[in-house]
């Protein structure tokens, strides 16, 4: 019997919490819905920074992915474009060697000086592929100079561009003939001497090699005339002309097996000791 009356003791103090947490709750129902109100708004407020820090951390992720694309499709695109560089030139000498010069010497070019008055080429050919001093050098867009040494496997150009360059040239339209050389002012910019100026020459005009100079053969294109000059007093005119040789994007050439008429040479030094 008193066990009874402790058990029935006991479930009714279990009741009575029960009955009172439920008042509690019910009681504090007003304060636990502010709670969970500040609690979102606060959470709200917080989301948002962190939101945006995850999308800059990708959108970094994304331009360093974007940039190292970048820079690899730009390497291809130069590598591309220098490929095709190349096979233009080549095309071009290709189809100057298939126009009429059966014996031309193919070199590339390995070095170069063209800072200063005194310029230079070196080339990837020498004594081995027949090349000898005196020969002329040309490229599909003209006369690039001649070569002045040689090596077993390399030789040594003297470009237009140099102090030293001559050439006996003529004007393809007026026939006009003069005496060509590099005028140091501009790089690609060549003066012709002595021609008459009573000879008409236009601009456009087309300035060649007249091979009487025994240096270099006949035809080899120089440039064309952008400038007349003629001064008071004097019976000839300056004429410039402006070479379509870059020399400094040159890479690809010929060399012409050509040797001076020992002839016309010995006619030349005899006349040096007459006069």
């Amino acid at each position: 019997m008193r066990r009874l009356i402790e058990v029935k003791d006991t479930i009714l103090t279990a009741l009575l919490l029960v009955a009172a947490l439920f008042l509690m709750a019910e009681r504090t129902s007003g304060g636990l819905n502010n709670v969970r109100t500040v609690s979102v708004a606060f959470l709200s407020i917080i989301e948002e920074p962190l939101s945006q820090v995850s999308t800059y951390r990708q959108a970094l992720e994304t331009n360093r992915y974007l940039q190292r694309q970048n820079v690899l499709l730009q390497d291809e695109l130069n590598r591309l474009r220098s490929a095709e560089s190349e096979l233009q030139s080549l095309r071009s000498m290709l189809a100057l060697k298939t126009a009429g010069q059966p014996d031309l010497i193919p070199a590339k070019v390995i070095a170069k000086q063209l800072t200063g008055l005194n310029n230079f080429i070196t080339l990837d050919a020498g004594e081995r592929q027949g090349v000898k001093p005196g020969m002329p050098v040309i490229s599909s867009d003209g006369l690039v100079g001649t070569i002045i040494l040689t090596g077993s496997g390399v030789s040594q150009v003297m470009p237009y561009a140099n102090t030293l360059f001559r050439a006996s040239a003529r004007i393809q339209d007026s026939r006009a003939y003069g005496v060509a050389g590099w005028s140091r002012d501009q790089q690609r910019v060549l003066h012709l001497d002595y021609i008459p100026k009573t000879i008409p020459v236009n601009i456009g005009d087309i300035a060649e090699t007249s091979g009487y100079g025994n240096r270099y053969p006949s035809g080899l294109i120089l440039g064309e005339v952008i400038q007349t000059d003629s001064k008071p007093g004097e019976d000839t005119q300056r004429v410039l002309i402006r070479s379509k040789v870059e020399l400094h994007t040159l890479s690809e050439l010929f060399i012409i097996p050509f040797q001076p008429d020992s002839s016309v040479q010995t006619l030349q030094n005899l006349q040096e000791d007459l006069f």
